[in-house]
């Protein structure tokens, strides 16, 4: 594993110590955010790739990874979690970074954009857009925090596959066993259990498609900022056509990229994904 440097610094709130890793690179600095189950070891495989090349900052939200957990499910949200992006930018004396966002991770680099706007010279957005559509909110929903402690590595393993196998059709049973190794954590009585607070589901189970906010405002709000978005091609939470309407819509450098055979949401060192990563940060961030 590329190697990277601890950490630690306080929430915006200050009330809560969150982590992130630090990989040193010579190039610009990334900010990567990831999903809302996920945590920072979700970039370890784009990390392999990009280290070195760039700095890469990854943090877990808070609420998961090494991250504190907040008393208040109330504060588990997009808003308040860009908050802390700023918060830990600033620790780390970072003012321009590019971002890398995966599904809610994406919907962070809107709100942050609309709260600092033309701070970040180029953005990645990682299956998500503003609008997210109904059958993969479902499915998301429909185990998000609801999960049991595991007996084993291997039934984390089974559980991770059962839950993400259609975007990953080609996956095998040790692609599972890295993948849980990946979100998952040992407990003290060797139980293994997700690396999240249950309670992030409590917000996520106000989303549904009805209650949707009108997201395209702050897509409408990147302006000239370049953009690349990148889109598993068995999504089911971002449409094709939704992609359309961004690339539409969008006034400055738009690059789409399709992952053949991945779902919600591509691991992003596919062979797509990473050619359009690398000539895009090549254009926009060096």
């Amino acid at each position: 594993m590329t190697a990277y440097s601890e950490h630690r610094y306080k929430s915006a709130c200050g009330q809560l110590e969150l982590f992130a890793r630090d990989y040193p690179g010579d190039g610009p600095p990334l900010l990567l955010m990831h999903g809302l189950t996920r945590n920072s070891a979700d970039f370890e495989p784009l990390a392999q790739h990009l280290a070195g090349h760039y700095r890469l900052i990854v943090p877990d939200q808070r609420g998961r990874g090494l991250s504190q957990y907040d008393p208040d499910a109330k504060s588990y949200r997009p808003d308040i979690y860009a908050q802390d992006m700023f918060a830990l930018l600033d620790s780390l004396d970072i003012q321009r970074p590019g971002l890398i966002g995966t599904s809610m991770g994406g919907l962070m680099a809107m709100v942050m954009n609309m709260m600092k706007p033309g701070t970040f010279p180029a953005i990645v957005f990682n299956d998500v857009g503003p609008v997210l559509d109904e059958a993969g909110l479902d499915r998301i929903g429909g185990y998000v925090g609801r999960v049991e402690p595991f007996a084993d590595w291997d039934g984390a393993a089974r559980a991770s596959g059962a839950v993400n196998a259609s975007a990953f059709p080609d996956f095998a049973e040790a692609d599972w066993q890295t993948w849980a190794r990946r979100t998952c954590r040992e407990l003290p009585d060797g139980r293994v259990s997700f690396a999240y607070d249950p309670a992030i589901a409590d917000g996520f189970a106000d989303v549904d498609d009805s209650a949707q906010p009108d997201l395209w405002p702050m897509w409408d709000a990147l302006g000239q900022t370049p953009v690349l978005v990148i889109r598993g091609a068995l999504s089911d939470l971002l449409a094709r056509q939704t992609v359309a309407g961004m690339k539409d819509r969008h006034k400055g450098p738009f690059v789409a990229v399709d992952v053949p055979n991945r779902g919600h949401a591509p691991l992003l060192d596919e062979p797509a994904a990473l050619d359009a990563i690398t000539s895009f940060l090549k254009e926009h961030m060096s």
